[in-house]
């Protein structure tokens, strides 16, 4: 392929070869079908930090088994309105549907369920399991946490202490578009730098602190040295990510460690216990059915605030208040029509992976 500074490849083409390089790295071909679904679905959203280019450290976490293919939830203890379940170290793109189903189930039985999820491979982006109990006209809330995943320093501090911990609420609407807000409390997430270290976007000079209280935007802080290199080792790096808003973010990220961590019987970013070192998520998940609260009238009420909102007076000439969710929705479209940007960096990493693994990458 000549040198190019991105390449922009048709979703269902990219979707097929991650799938085709999760069935020749071990897994089924549903498995590896719902990973490459997932994967690009979060590139279509815009989400490119939590979307293909995750391969390479997938199949590298699946060979090193810190991952595992072809596993299920197992049950810990559950009633009719909640269950603790172990992950097993499956799949996030097996384990995550999973565990969204049971949580669906339960919350249409009884109106308001808990599902506390441990031991998960990389869920990927939530806004996924979001927008999946959307479909069935549920709201849900999620909030995960990274066990051994320390990447983000506390506000006040430099030493690495959580992990991006995201939080997502999900609200379906009448039309069947949800509202969606999906936010890393860290500045940036962690794959956003991935990003960036790959020749993508950069993230805002003010997203990473080192370990003297320097702020920055430069990858190596979180990765260190990076020229000629595929894969990224976050714990070569020597500073941290930094959290979003200061306090806020930082008390949002801590209660996410004991939402995830603690209460679902999981562990927390750090300290890790001695042992081989596997990333795994946490995932406390509540589930409601509108139904049984607001009843027939939600929906309506839904759509009149919406609309109440968007028609606040923009900031500034032709621009747009934008509800959550919207950006990802217009990004979807764009990227349906004219292909999912990729840098060429990132292209060439999925690449070598696939090559590795005897796979001939497709022309483009």
């Amino acid at each position: 392929m000549p040198v190019q500074e991105s390449v922009a490849i048709p979703a269902d083409r990219l979707r097929d070869f991650v799938a085709r390089i999760f069935s020749v790295a071990g897994c089924d071909a549903a498995e590896a079908a719902r990973i490459g679904r997932y994967l690009v679905s979060a590139n279509l959203a815009g989400h490119d930090s939590h979307g293909v280019i995750r391969v390479p450290r997938y199949v590298a976490w699946l060979q090193e088994g810190a991952v595992y293919p072809g596993m299920g939830l197992t049950i810990i203890r559950e009633d009719k309105t909640h269950a603790v379940v172990d992950g097993n170290c499956g799949f996030g793109q097996t384990i995550g549907p999973l565990a969204v189903d049971l949580g669906i189930k339960k919350a249409k039985q009884t109106g308001l369920a808990a599902i506390a999820l441990h031991r998960a491979g990389h869920l990927g982006r939530i806004g996924d399991w979001g927008e999946r109990a959307a479909e069935a006209g549920l709201l849900s809330l999620h909030f995960v946490n990274v066990a051994g995943g320390e990447l983000t320093a506390p506000w006040g501090g430099v030493s690495r202490r959580f992990a991006t911990n995201p939080i997502c609420i999900t609200v379906p609407r009448a039309g069947g578009v949800p509202l969606v807000l999906d936010f890393a409390t860290s500045r940036v997430a962690e794959g956003k730098v991935l990003v960036a270290s790959q020749g993508g976007k950069k993230v805002p000079d003010d997203s990473l602190i080192g370990p003297d209280g320097t702020i920055s935007g430069d990858p190596r802080l979180l990765y260190g040295e990076i020229e000629g290199t595929h894969v990224r080792d976050a714990t070569k790096g020597k500073g941290a990510l930094r959290t979003f808003g200061e306090h806020k973010g930082s008390g949002l990220a801590f209660m996410c460690e004991l939402l995830a961590g603690c209460l679902t019987g999981g562990a927390t970013s750090g300290p890790m216990p001695s042992g081989p070192r596997r990333i795994t998520n946490g995932m406390l998940s509540i589930y409601i059915d509108p139904a049984h609260f607001a009843g027939a009238g939600f929906a309506q009420a839904v759509e009149d605030y919406a609309a109440y909102v968007k028609a606040a007076q923009p900031a500034s000439p032709g621009g747009e208040v934008l509800l959550p969710g919207e950006p990802e929705i217009r990004t979807r479209e764009a990227r349906l029509a004219g292909g999912i940007p990729l840098s060429a960096e990132t292209w060439a990493a999925i690449c070598a992976t696939a090559r590795d693994l005897a796979l001939t990458p497709p022309l483009l």
